[in-house]
């Protein structure tokens, strides 16, 4: 199934279309040098104009100016020519984007359809309704589980607990205390004297103040 998705290694070929908008880049870099090349004239016989009309050389001024109107015309023209190579390098690169999205588009669509050969509507339906089942039964289950037990139930499962979690904690308690360990002696003699000093006392009579 993963092959289907695989990326496929881009094409390095160089195409007619690559080669037109080559060729048209081309003379759109030329058409730009030839606008720079008579615009840098009209400055030059612009100052030329300036200098012979100080001389006094109308005629000559007036040769030079119709020469740059000509040359104003080619700018003209040129920057005309320059925009339409312009638009037309544009239409070809984005026809070859159209193309590429198209064919980008036809694969995945063709993948798409070898995957719902592998896997009918038939086959989707029944997966879902067999998971729907298996979901249902679980809930039956969790429901028969938690609703069979009684409040007595409940009492003795926690009774049990109790029981298990003392029975863990007793040997705990005895392993912390010695097998040897001595208490103090506790002397007899002096609590017997005690005792009988006591009863003495309470034997005495009472004297009562005339």
């Amino acid at each position: 199934m993963g092959s289907f998705f695989t990326k496929k290694k881009k094409d390095t070929r160089i195409t007619e279309q690559d080669k037109a908008v080559l060729q048209l880049k081309v003379q759109r870099d030329k058409l730009k040098q030839y606008t720079k090349k008579l615009e840098a004239n009209l400055v030059r016989e612009k100052e030329a104009a300036r200098a012979l009309l100080k001389n006094g050389r109308r005629e000559r001024v007036k040769l030079l100016l119709r020469k740059k109107k000509f040359q104003e015309g080619l700018i003209q023209k040129t920057e005309n020519q320059l925009e339409t190579l312009e638009r037309l390098v544009h239409d070809i690169e984005f026809a070859q984007i159209e193309a590429n999205v198209l064919q980008s588009l036809k694969e995945g669509n063709d993948s798409l359809k070898k995957m719902h050969e592998l896997m009918s509507l038939e086959d989707v339906e029944k997966i879902m309704d067999e998971t729907a089942e298996g979901i249902k039964y679980q809930q039956e289950i969790d429901e028969l589980l938690a609703g069979g037990l009684t409040e007595e139930d409940e009492d003795d499962v926690l009774a049990e607990l109790d029981a298990l979690i003392e029975a863990d904690v007793e040997p705990a308690k005895k392993e912390e205390l010695p097998e040897d360990i001595q208490l103090p002696d506790v002397p007899e003699d002096k609590l017997e004297d005690k005792i009988a000093e006591k009863k003495q006392k309470a034997a005495e009579p009472v004297m009562v103040a005339s």
